[in-house]
């Protein structure tokens, strides 16, 4: 008889609006069609302890700790402990006697950790428990990306992160019994650096809710600016997706107003930062915060462009544009990962020169954007369903028809 699986999210997963949660969401439910599932989770402010009620139904048990621990006495806490500050952000004792209770008194057998800071509360595990750690991206490599961009003081705090958290990551890879990673590309970085092989570190790959993302689906119109509309969505509080929309604000749209004057380019997400909000200062420029339902915008947009210098992974919102039939233009951090054809998919700039160029040829060649959409969708509906793409739970976790999670390990690698 199979046992209970524990879960660890560093952010409730619910609802599905952001990068994390729609992995974490999607992968939870898929968890509970396996086996009864027990979560230890944190929320972000008051509104996600909300949500966890929508969750608990679902669920064997659920416990949730509000963060609390502001950056600052985070950092200080790091550099007391020797610790990456990822980890003392999310250290609460609430979350370690959970799971001590939970060991106690549930027939765990698998234990299931999304994201690197949650592997810090998984105890020694006895023999027989199976643990799988979703890191998602290598994060200690974002880490170091913003350590080259970066100037003084932060390029030495993020350095200091890339190194600390790279450490704690291979020491949970060497822990773990398999080790997940958002995509091929990630996987292979991770196992370059971590010296594993393929049967311990392996892609897991995002996908798309094609029924909700589908341009035929019912959602509100928005009212369209009088010319042609670019789009970009995404968390607008995330460093590389700020860092995307003001690169493109400075340096892709005013070559396309050129000749193209009467161009609107929306940022559609939560949270702009200041940063971000003062872009809508500039002519041709909206920033619209939240929205009622993304699908509106990506919908109304010509051109859905990702236009990240930083990017890990596999980027939803690019999967989420072509799920729409939408013609996107992504950056080369953006496409890695995805597994389409740049051409008849989506096109793929190197430069911001080139995402001016394409977006001015897509915008004079509606036809080409349309056939481009539809190939786009289709490939989603290939590729990226997220039964599809979560279909190698049952055998990693032994819901597959085998005796236990260690036996279908085996049988996975």
């Amino acid at each position: 008889m199979m046992g209970d699986i524990l879960f660890f999210a560093h952010r409730i997963p619910y609802p599905p609006d952001r990068g994390d949660k729609i992995r974490s969401y999607n992968i939870l439910k898929k968890l509970c069609e396996l086996a009864t599932v027990h979560v230890a989770t944190f929320a972000d402010h008051d509104e996600d302890l909300g949500h966890a009620e929508t969750l608990r139904p679902m669920l064997g048990s659920l416990h949730v700790e509000k963060r609390t621990v502001s950056k600052p006495v985070g950092g200080v806490r790091a550099i007391l402990s020797g610790k990456p500050i990822s980890l003392t952000l999310f250290d609460r004792p609430g979350i370690r006697d959970f799971v001590s209770r939970t060991m106690e008194t549930e027939s765990i057998d698998t234990v299931f950790v999304f994201s690197g800071q949650m592997a810090q509360f998984v105890p020694e595990l006895p023999p027989g428990i199976c643990f799988i750690m979703d890191f998602g991206d290598v994060d200690s490599a974002k880490f170091a990306s913003y350590a080259e961009s970066s100037s003084i003081p932060m390029r030495y705090v993020h350095a200091r992160e890339a190194r600390k958290l790279a450490a704690f990551e291979r020491e949970t890879a060497q822990r773990a019994d398999a080790s997940l990673f958002v995509s091929e590309a990630e996987a292979a970085l991770f196992r370059s650096e971590a010296g594993l092989d393929a049967d311990r570190v392996r892609a897991l790959e995002n996908g798309i809710d094609c029924t909700f993302f589908d341009p035929d689906a019912a959602f509100p119109a928005i009212e369209r600016p009088a010319g042609p509309l670019v789009v970009f969505t995404g968390q607008m509080d995330y460093r590389p997706n700020v860092e995307a929309a003001v690169s493109f604000a400075d340096d892709v749209l005013p070559i396309i107003r050129l000749q193209n004057p009467h161009i609107t380019f929306a940022v559609v997400g939560r949270n702009p930062t200041g940063e971000v909000e003062r872009l809508a200062g500039r002519d041709g420029v909206i920033v619209t915060g939240g929205v009622a339902d993304i699908r509106s915008w990506l919908a109304a947009a010509d051109v859905v462009v990702a236009p990240l210098r930083i990017a890990r992974g596999i980027q939803n919102k690019v999967l989420e544009a072509m799920g729409m039939a939408r013609p996107v233009i992504a950056s080369r951090p953006a496409f890695e990962g995805i597994d389409a054809v740049p051409g008849r998919d989506l096109l793929v700039a190197d430069t911001p020169a080139e995402e001016a160029q394409l977006v001015l040829e897509l915008l004079s060649n509606s036809a080409m954007g349309e056939v481009m959409g539809r190939a786009a969708r289709k490939r989603m509906l290939e590729r990226y369903a997220w039964d599809e793409t979560l279909a190698p739970l049952a055998a990693l976790t032994g819901r597959d028809g085998l005796a236990d999670p260690k036996d279908a390990l085996a049988e996975v690698r």
